[in-house]
């Protein structure tokens, strides 16, 4: 393969591992989730900074507290230095808070930059070491039926019951 070849062969794989963190993230996926670091990894969310398990972790206790989270991927850069690379990858991260005691649902939305080193090590790229940028915030409120999602839609699942799991068959 030639080398302009392989550049953007390895640009595809390196900015999959950051829609595929995404996927994880929202569906609880934590398997998914660990597929995207190699071992040794350190994920710096600002108020959380450790290894892979840990951030694992902190995840499987905070996630469930919430009724979704979609994160919509924009700009992603990415520079490659041999089995190297560093990506910026701009998200928006929704947060869906669900009603409580009076308070209606709400839209916690974040723009954040993610910043990554990763490493291609028998053959995969993984992220070695990741920081996350916190541009800005909001909160919604959310309008509608039940936390804000019209009755009849097919609702999401944070699991591997989730339409998107199921494949058709050849």
């Amino acid at each position: 393969m030639g080398d302009e070849l392989r550049h953007l062969v390895d640009e595809a794989a390196i900015k999959r591992v950051h829609v595929r963190y995404c996927r994880a993230v929202d569906r609880m996926d934590w398997d998914l989730l660990r597929s995207c670091y190699h071992p040794g990894a350190v994920d710096d969310h600002g108020s959380f900074r450790g290894g892979v398990e840990e951030f694992v972790g902190r995840l499987a206790e905070l996630l469930p507290l919430l009724a979704s989270t979609t994160h919509f991927i924009g700009n992603q850069l990415v520079e490659i230095d041999g089995d190297r690379a560093w990506m910026e990858s701009y998200t928006r991260a929704y947060h869906r808070i669900p009603a409580s005691a009076g308070a209606p649902a709400g839209d916690y939305v974040l723009n954040l930059r993610y910043v990554d080193r990763l490493e291609r090590r028998g053959g995969e790229w993984r992220i070695v070491d990741r920081v996350v940028v916190h541009d800005s915030e909001r909160t919604d409120p959310v309008a509608g039926g039940r936390d804000g999602v019209a009755e009849g839609w097919q609702v999401g699942a944070r699991d591997r019951t989730d339409p998107s799991y199921r494949r058709a068959s050849p």
